[in-house]
C-alpha cells in the first residue's frame, strides 16, 4: 500500500503467501521495504499527504532518525500546527516507531475530527500497529459520501487488502482514480494490491502506469523493480532500481531478491516453466 500515499505497507499481521499461476510465493510489500528502499532528505515534506516526489528513507538510518529530529523540534514549537503534526507523525513511522506516531496523531484527531488528511494518517498509522478494524472505522467516519476524498478511500482500500478483502479494495481503488486519474500514489497502490494476490503482470501493468507519470517518486519505480523482480526479469529491474538509486545498492538489491526466490526455489519453478512453453 506512499505505501499506500500513499500507503507503505509494513504489515505486522502479515497474510498467507499466495502463490501465482506459476507458482511463484508473492513476498509483501514488506520484502520491498527492505529489498528496494530509497533515501530522503531530512527536511523534507514527509506528511501523509506530503507532494508525491518525496521517497522513502531506511528505519534507522541517519536520514530517518534526522526526520525525527526536524520534525520533532517544530512540533515542540507548534503542536497546533496540521503540517507539524502530519510531517512529525510521518517521520515517526518511517522510523519505525509506529506506537510514538499513533499517539500523536491520536491527539490531533482527537481535537479536530474533522479534519480528514489527519484521519487517514491515523487510520495509515492504526493499520501498520495491527489495529485493522479500528483503522478501517476511523477511516471511514472521516469520509463524506456526498464528496469522498480520494485519499481516504485509498487508505480504506489499503486496510482492506491487509484484511485479504481485495475486491472491494480494487473497487475503492478505481472509485478513487475517477476522482483523481492517473494519480500516481494511487496507481502505486493498485499494483500492490495486484502483488498482494500474486497477480504479477497486473501489477506491473499498473505501476508501469504509476511510474510514468511525471509525479512518480522513488518508491514507485522500486516497487516496479519489485515486481519486475518477482516475475525473474531481473535485468529490467536492476535497470529501473539503479536509475533510482546508487548502482551498487541496486545491485545489492537485486541480488537480494534473486537469493529470496532461491530460497523458495521460485526461480526454478519459472524457468521450468518458461523453458515447457518454449518446447
Amino acid at each position: 500500500m506512499t505505501v499506500h500515499p500513499q500507503i507503505r505497507p509494513r504489515f505486522v499481521e502479515k497474510p498467507k503467501a499466495k502463490r501465482n499461476a506459476r507458482g511463484l510465493p508473492i513476498v509483501l510489500a514488506v520484502t520491498a521495504a527492505v529489498a528496494l528502499s530509497g533515501c530522503a532528505s531530512s527536511k523534507r515534506a514527509v506528511g501523509s499527504h506530503a507532494p508525491s516526489t518525496q521517497s522513502y528513507v531506511a528505519p534507522g538510518s541517519d536520514a530517518a532518525r534526522q526526520s525525527v529530529n526536524y520534525w520533532a523540534s517544530a512540533y515542540e514549537k507548534d503542536a497546533k500546527d496540521r503540517d507539524n503534526i502530519l510531517n512529525y507523525a510521518a517521520s515517526l513511522r518511517r522510523n519505525g516507531q509506529i506506537e510514538q506516531a499513533e499517539a500523536v496523531l491520536r491527539k490531533a484527531v482527537i481535537a479536530d475530527h474533522k479534519d480528514r488528511d489527519l484521519s487517514a494518517a491515523y487510520g495509515k498509522v492504526l493499520a501498520e500497529a495491527g489495529k485493522l478494524s479500528e483503522a478501517l472505522n476511523v477511516v471511514r467516519n472521516a469520509q463524506t459520501p456526498t464528496n469522498p476524498d480520494w485519499r481516504l478511500l485509498s487508505a480504506e482500500a489499503a486496510i482492506l487488502d491487509q484484511m485479504g478483502d481485495q475486491n472491494e479494495a480494487r473497487d475503492l481503488y478505481r472509485q478513487a482514480l475517477k476522482i483523481a486519474p492517473g494519480e500516481p500514489t494511487l496507481l502505486n497502490n493498485l499494483g500492490l494490491s495486484y502483488l498482494l494476490a500474486g497477480e504479477l503482470p497486473q501489477a506491473e501493468e499498473s505501476l508501469r502506469k504509476a511510474a510514468a507519470n511525471p509525479n512518480a517518486d522513488s518508491r514507485i519505480r522500486q516497487n516496479l523493480a519489485l515486481a519486475l523482480g518477482l516475475q525473474g526479469k531481473f535485468e529490467e529491474a536492476e535497470q529501473v532500481a539503479s536509475a533510482e538509486i546508487d548502482p551498487a545498492q541496486a545491485n545489492a538489491n537485486i541480488a537480494y531478491l534473486k537469493g529470496m526466490l532461491a530460497q523458495r526455489n521460485s526461480w526454478a519453478e519459472i524457468k521450468s516453466v518458461d523453458d515447457n512453453k518454449d518446447g
